[in-house]
């Protein structure tokens, strides 16, 4: 699967790009590579927070929800990024990827007044 994603406003260290892919990584359910339109060299792995930490539920504002046009929260996908590293793979769960299921429109958002890790540490998901 390729996904065409519209961010509202580039991700921090990214500018100018506001247009990505988002591909199926083989073999890795919920894990994708987010790349840049235009520059393939741009490239984050993404994973989809309902796979791998279900427990996640992190609270948007009505601003933000605005922001992408989302007004059920079944119509939002949340992304969280992963930053593999030698000692293991970390997630930023303070700073979510939230897609507009139905239009593609996208942003991060900082969680403010919320106690999620900057760095979460990814586990082994349980069979």
């Amino acid at each position: 699967m390729s996904t065409s994603l519209s961010f509202v406003a580039p991700l921090p260290g990214f500018a100018p790009f506001t247009d990505f892919t988002l591909d199926d990584i083989e073999g890795a359910s919920g894990l994708y590579s987010l790349r840049a339109v235009g520059n393939d060299s741009i490239r984050l792995f993404v994973l989809d927070a309902s796979v791998y930490i279900p427990d996640y539920a992190p609270e948007l504002s009505d601003e933000q929800c605005g922001t992408l046009g989302v007004t059920q929260p079944e119509d939002a996908i949340v992304l969280v990024v992963a930053n593999p590293g030698e000692s293991g793979t970390s997630m930023n769960l303070m700073a979510p990827i939230v897609v507009n299921s139905h239009t593609g429109s996208s942003a991060q958002f900082i969680l403010e007044n919320q106690d999620w890790p900057l760095r979460a540490e990814l586990t082994a998901r349980s069979a």
